[in-house]
């Protein structure tokens, strides 16, 4: 066998030297504006300063998303994996001093803690959360809700962003315990395909805090407190409903506190102009899927015309261009009329539906008009109107009388 020449300790450090060069041209990344629902919902919580959990499988992206949103942020990134912990590092470790009987043992904090601290600013990443046993969660609940670390309060300028994975991926995976679920505001973090490509290939969505106006805060505060109180006022048994499985116990669920984040949640997607996909992951990551579909269903329904104007101007009005919303916004006609029937206020209903079908789907004034023709008095005659409609409503239900028929021979085959 040849004699291999050991190599000198000059030349290996070289080669580490160009190996070390090749591994920060891989590091070289740049950012670029690119649409992207999670990351503006990431950064609106954030700018809202409330905690954040992000759920994904492990390998998603999740870290390097917090490593990332850092960067953009201009914030130091200080990164504790609680599962490493034990409860006294989050509550302070007993420190005597010369007479423990007069002054007590004070709780020191940790290292991390006070860097933060004497910092001012930056973003706490409690990282594989779901890997932290019940005692160690307990410790944490002081820490994200109130911001305290022993006797150290965090300053305003610390954003606290969490990451964990679900129970049956983590490492001896716990499900949280629902005190602490219930101070997050949880995003399922998902990869998209065309993200990892670009990102892959050196080009990475920028993260930007939301630009908020302020010729805009005071109407979006009173928006949110107009739309959370209303909603529970008509639904008070969604105030606090405890989820039955442990599983849905550790995410979003509804409380007073959750409701709180919402509002704000609300008043900062408003104030920001936020698309109604970055709140709906918002507030259904507050306070849970069917609360928060109900909440932004109610918020529509904020944003419908007044029916008292559109009856007092048909020919003008201007009527929502979503079908759902359009046809609430008819419902919302009929039912005006029906606690306060006059002849011109029906007449003036007719010409609206009629608009109605001249610039939408003619199927969201089947329904109205149904029900506007039962409203009518002996002594008012039938309008000219109706007669545009007559088509429509008997074709919709001759559609519907198809199709149960269908149905009825479907279960009768089988």
């Amino acid at each position: 066998m040849p004699t291999q020449v050991p190599t000198a300790p000059s030349d290996a450090r070289s080669r580490l030297d160009v190996a070390a060069d090749l591994l920060a041209l891989l590091r070289e990344s740049r950012t670029e504006p690119r649409p992207d629902t999670q990351l503006e919902a990431l950064t609106l919580a954030v700018a809202a300063d409330l905690p954040v959990l992000l759920w994904g499988e492990p390998g998603i992206g999740k870290t390097a998303a917090l490593n990332q949103l850092a960067d953009a942020l201009g914030l130091p990134l200080t990164t504790v994996i609680a599962s490493v912990h034990e409860p006294s590092d989050f509550s302070g470790l007993p420190v005597p001093g010369d007479d423990p009987a007069e002054r007590g043992v004070p709780m020191a904090p940790p290292d991390w803690a006070v860097r933060l601290v004497r910092g001012g600013h930056g973003l706490l990443f409690l990282d594989e959360l779901s890997t932290a046993p019940p005692a160690v969660q307990a410790a944490l609940l002081r820490l994200v809700l109130e911001r305290r670390i022993g006797t150290l309060r965090l300053p305003p300028g610390v954003r606290i962003v969490a990451a964990a994975n679900p129970r049956s991926s983590a490492a001896d995976g716990w499900e949280l315990s629902p005190p602490l679920a219930n101070r997050f505001v949880h995003l399922r973090w998902t990869h998209d395909h065309e993200v990892v490509v670009r990102g892959l290939g050196g080009i990475w969505p920028r993260a930007a805090l939301p630009r908020l106006d302020a010729e805009r805060l005071p109407a979006a505060v009173d928006l949110a407190r107009r739309a959370v109180c209303g909603f529970l006022t008509a639904r008070p048994t969604l105030v606090h409903r405890l989820p039955g499985g442990e599983t849905h116990r550790g995410g979003a669920w509804p409380s007073p506190r959750s409701w709180e984040m919402t509002l704000r949640l609300v008043a900062f997607a408003t104030a920001a102009g936020a698309s109604r996909e970055v709140l709906s992951l918002l507030v259904r990551g507050t306070v849970g899927d069917g609360p928060g579909l109900e909440l932004l269903a109610s918020l529509d329904r904020m944003d419908l015309p007044d029916p008292e104007t559109l009856l007092a101007d048909p020919a003008g009005a201007v009527l929502p261009g979503r079908g759902d919303l359009r046809q609430a916004a008819l419902d919302g006609v009929v039912d005006a009329v029906r606690n306060r029937p006059e002849r011109a206020r029906w007449d003036a209903a007719w010409a609206l539906l009629v608009r109605a079908l001249e610039t939408g789907a003619p199927d969201v004034v089947v329904v109205p008009a149904t029900t506007l023709a039962s409203l009518r008095r002996e002594d008012w005659d039938v309008p000219a109107a109706i007669e545009r409609l007559t088509g429509v409503v008997s074709l919709s239900r001759r559609a519907d009388a198809a199709a149960r028929r269908a149905s009825a021979a479907t279960g009768a085959g089988r």
